[in-house]
């Protein structure tokens, strides 16, 4: 409830525009339950962190089929998020949003009836495949509120993507610890009722759609492609990573994304228009994204895993995994609050500065972060200064796509654009967990990450933040809209 009166707080400001009584209201309620939305659809994605060591145990399975309960989300995320963006942009992205969360509610509730391994990665793919409700939420926003209100909301919902996770881990790993772990995913599934309800009765459809023909073949190359990188990254350190099957995988990707491409350029209506994607301002934006994804899952990867390590290794500080989610909570909640930040910079300066500010203030987190970590209260900082910095900058991703594409597209551009993110935390994952078990040292019997691989996780996040920077920099000050507009000129099936 805090949360969402800090949302209907940041987005009526007297200074603004004077807009009418009914659109006061509908703004302050659009936003938190949408907002709402994001959290419960990000929080899905810490969930089940507190049980990965004990899964195997708890599903009587082997660790490599345990895995598959992280790797089920990650996939279903990534195929489905731009699907139900294009689909938002055909038949309503308020409907696609409420099938979004059935998905979640119905995984949720698979998982907290089942025991074993494969009823449970089924149910995690169907959560996962509510990850596009994000993108849609955006895209509704742009669609509904009044100009002078875009930059704030769009602020706020993006900041939904890091809030759910961070406040998730400890709220998971402290119910998990207390309770049964099938009470994670009833509680899952009741957030998931709350947020339909809400959705009901706040979110009114967007008016902006473009009716046409599903583009089938297009969403099958790209959930082939994508399901072949994503195996690769995620599963190529239990593989081996020059192992036959991971750079098979890995090859067999890269053919099939072309072959899409090529396809999709000759589709009348495809799932992704290429040649809008591939307008300067949106190509960078995504490439911006997926090195902004990486630095913000490589804290999340190696801050809990350096809080929890043994003190006997002389750098560890022996924590729990509660404290270590505390610990990361912060970073969630200054995301959040730095929400109408990011609004003001946006209108003042553009988008683009916005999204410098943001890559700054992440590398100065990771720079510091590789010269003190001996301290729980130093983690906390670090954390959050990381936090506040991907806050930022993903406050003004949304804004920079929606400036250079149709109004009728901007499901769909969305939905890329979070793929992007996606796509960048599954690098950081498969490049930590390299660093993190290819420099070890022998404590008892278990072998341990060294002090030196932690400082190499912190320094390869800050330069995926300076890479991150410098693409930043090409992207123009403002989008050239020209081109758009002239799109929804020719677009007659665009309705509004």
């Amino acid at each position: 409830m805090c949360t969402v009166h800090t949302i209907a707080r940041y987005i009526h400001r007297p200074e603004e525009v004077a807009v009418s009584a009914d659109e006061a209201r509908a703004t302050r309620l659009m936003l938190p339950a949408l907002a709402c939305a994001g959290i419960v659809v990000s929080l899905m994605q810490t969930l089940v962190v507190p049980l990965v060591h004990t899964l195997p145990t708890l599903l009587d399975t082997s660790p490599s089929a345990a895995s598959w309960v992280v790797t089920s989300t990650l996939l279903t995320a990534a195929v489905v998020t731009p699907i139900s963006g294009r689909l938002g942009d055909m038949i309503g992205k308020r409907r696609m949003i409420l099938v979004s969360m059935g998905f979640l509610i119905a995984g949720s509730v698979v998982c907290a009836l089942s025991s074993s391994v494969v009823p449970v990665v089924v149910g995690r793919s169907l959560q996962g495949a509510a990850t596009g409700a994000i993108a849609l939420g955006i895209s509704i926003l742009r669609d509904e509120l009044p100009p002078e209100k875009v930059a704030s909301a769009i602020s706020v919902m993006s900041s939904t993507m890091g809030v759910g996770g961070a406040i998730g881990l400890p709220l998971a790993a402290w119910t998990a610890q207390n309770y049964s772990w099938h009470a994670l995913f009833w509680a899952a599934a009741a957030l998931g009722c709350l947020v339909v309800a809400a959705v009901v009765l706040a979110v009114p459809e967007s008016s902006v759609r473009r009716p046409g023909r599903f583009d089938l073949p297009g969403a099958i190359g790209l959930a082939v492609a994508l399901v072949l990188l994503l195996l690769a990254l995620t599963q190529g350190a239990g593989w081996g990573w020059t192992s036959a099957l991971t750079l098979g995988l890995a090859a067999a990707s890269l053919v099939v994304f072309v072959i899409w491409g090529i396809v999709e350029l000759r589709t009348p209506q495809p799932l992704v228009d290429l040649r809008v994607s591939a307008s300067r301002t949106v190509l960078l934006t995504n490439a911006a994204s997926v090195l902004v994804g990486f630095a913000m899952y490589a804290t999340a990867l190696t801050i809990p895993q350096l809080l929890q390590a043994p003190p006997a290794t002389g750098y560890g500080l022996g924590q729990s995994m509660v404290t270590a989610g505390l610990v990361m909570a912060p970073s969630g909640i200054v995301m959040m609050l730095l929400s109408p930040v990011s609004a003001r910079i946006t209108g003042r300066r553009g988008p683009r500065t916005t999204l410098v500010v943001g890559i700054v203030v992440i590398a100065a987190g990771y720079l510091v972060g590789a010269v003190a970590m001996q301290h729980i209260w130093q983690l906390v900082v670090v954390s959050t200064v990381i936090g506040a910095g991907i806050g930022i900058a993903y406050a003004a991703m949304p804004a920079l796509i929606m400036s250079a594409v149709p109004l009728h597209e901007t499901g769909a551009a969305n939905g890329l654009n979070s793929l992007m993110r996606l796509v960048g935390t599954s690098l950081a994952a498969a490049v930590m967990t390299v660093v993190l078990t290819g420099a070890t040292m022998q404590l008892g019997t278990s072998e341990v990450p060294t002090e030196g691989a932690f400082v190499a996780t912190f320094l390869i996040g800050g330069a995926a933040a300076l890479l991150a920077l410098v693409v930043a920099f090409f992207i123009p000050r403002r989008a050239v809209s020209r081109d758009a507009a002239a799109d929804e000129a020719r677009e007659p099936s665009a309705v509004r």
